[in-house]
């Protein structure tokens, strides 16, 4: 499985920022098994999940102070990488 995500540090925090598919965002069910499947790739580093709308504009689901920060942050500053 290969996916596009950001491994980012800021303000001595790590975390994760995943592209994921808009009905992952949506439902709690899913979010909750993307988590689990994006965790086992950065271990002990929070995961926010990431959808695009048909504008590009990003909808983010995760902990709330990463989410406000990202709410902030042009999404293509971020440091965007293919995972495999």
């Amino acid at each position: 499985m290969s996916f596009d995500a950001a491994l980012v540090r800021e303000q001595g925090v790590t975390f994760a920022v995943v592209v994921v598919k808009g009905h992952v965002v949506s439902s709690d069910s899913s979010r909750r098994e993307a988590i689990d499947t994006f965790g086992a790739h950065f271990p002990g580093v929070p995961i926010v999940l990431m959808a695009q709308d048909g504008r590009g504009r990003p909808t983010f689901w995760g902990r709330q102070d990463i989410v406000r920060f990202l709410a902030k942050v042009p999404v293509q500053a971020l440091p965007w990488k293919r995972f495999s």
